[in-house]
């Protein structure tokens, strides 16, 4: 993969496709004035599993690279840990190695170098000493409300929070200056972590940063993101194809309205590798098979045009699934097959998540059957009353005698 040369060009590739950028001027003094490559980082807590939505972030990680850009990406093993998974930091751990799998298969299956990464495991230097005093300068400066805010979007919110949930948004402004960058990188979902960084930082005597934010890539479902925590609403890098057909098939996709979650894929994954295959902006490719009977192969090479198409019911939503399924399992083979060969891939992702055995149901307890008193007598409900009469008269009867043998007996 070549790369860009010229401040402008790289400006603009940094940037490009993003929802928004915080303190740009930040990015062209580095590239303009100070003449070196931008020092840049994208965070990924490990918990969930990854799922397709990670190609978003892989094409702009391939944009900086391109654009000459210094890039590490920290595995946060300690957020991890902090987000309410429940999960131990020895589980945790797995995680990080199974992320860091997964991005480097990602990027290989879409030809983009990896020899230029860095990768960084957040509790190699965040348990020391400088780091640990600058969250407590941090946490004396930034109130409750503040932290909890900036935490909405990304902590997991439960009834009864934890304090774990406010040390995570202080511990990624923090980052930023322990690894040395001039920009923090993420999804539009992260931008009140980086306000907190941006209003705070220079308080406890760090610089401010630049932030890069992608826009969220909606999920399967009828709105909301795609989400490692919400199985139905995203497909794993390593699903088998058969489900991923599945999955598509009970997407939400409803007649000529564009917004769904498969146009969106179109959109923020399948163009933008594309144009990083063939070097073109606006290139794109998606071939639809249908059988002869139903009108036969589409292949469309524009995805404004395949917009129109689907608006104006054109293509039909049968016919916009199976392209998709199609596509994300071409996308995904590659990743599939490096899983498959690689017996540390499949061990870090076992161990990382492992199937929780099955909760045994409790037995109910049968009430016991006492039978009868002999072989073949019925248990129905007249019997039952019957049976119920003949022992009272019965019992009854044996008072009687009781009786009469007492009669005349005299008591002391």
């Amino acid at each position: 993969m070549d790369t860009v040369s010229g401040p402008q060009e790289q400006f603009e590739l940094i940037t490009k496709g993003l929802q928004e950028v915080l303190n740009p001027q930040i990015i062209q003094d580095v590239l303009e004035k100070e003449k070196r490559p931008l020092k840049i980082y994208w965070g990924t807590a490990p918990t969930g599993k990854p799922h397709c939505g990670y190609f978003v972030p892989m094409v702009k990680l391939a944009h900086f690279l391109k654009a000459g850009c210094e890039v590490t990406v920290l595995l946060a093993d300690l957020h991890a840990f902090l987000d309410n998974m429940k999960a131990s930091l020895e589980v945790v751990q797995y995680r990080a190695k199974y992320y860091e799998f997964v991005v480097k298969a990602i990027l290989r299956s879409i030809n983009v170098p990896i020899d230029k990464l860095k990768f960084v495991v957040g509790s190699s230097y965040q348990q020391s000493a400088p780091y640990i005093m600058d969250l407590f300068k941090l946490s004396n400066i930034v109130s409750q409300n503040s932290a909890k805010k900036a935490g909405a979007d990304v902590v997991k919110q439960v009834a009864n929070p934890l304090l774990s949930g406010l040390i995570y948004p202080l511990m990624q402004a923090i980052d930023e200056e322990h690894l040395g960058v001039d920009a923090q990188f993420g999804g539009v979902d992260q931008r009140k972590i980086f306000v907190l960084a941006e209003e705070n930082l220079p308080s406890i005597g760090h610089r401010k940063r630049a932030h890069l934010m992608n826009p969220m890539v909606p999920g399967l479902g009828q709105g909301g993101k795609m989400s490692a925590s919400d199985p139905n609403s995203k497909i794993d890098i390593i699903e088998e194809p058969k489900i991923v057909k599945k999955k598509i098939n009970s997407a939400y996709c409803a007649p000529g309205d564009i917004n769904n979650g498969l146009i969106a894929f179109l959109e923020y994954v399948v163009q933008p590798i594309h144009e990083l295959k063939t070097g073109k902006d606006g290139s794109f490719e998606l071939i639809i098979e249908r059988p002869e009977k139903y009108g036969g192969r589409i292949t469309y090479d524009s995805l404004d045009q395949l917009k129109k198409d689907y608006e104006e019911n054109k293509l039909a939503a049968p016919d916009l699934k199976t392209g998709v399924a199609d596509k994300i399992n071409e996308l995904l083979a590659p990743i599939r097959a490096d899983f498959e060969k690689d017996e540390e891939f499949q061990s870090v992702q076992k161990n990382g998540y492992p199937v929780e055995a099955p909760k045994q149901e409790k037995k109910v307890k049968k009430v016991k059957n006492k039978g009868t008193g002999y072989p073949g007598k019925s248990s129905s409900p007249a019997d039952a009353t019957s049976e119920a009469a003949t022992a009272t008269a019965t019992a009854t009867a044996d008072l009687a005698t009781v009786e009469d043998k007492l009669d005349g007996v005299k008591l002391v």
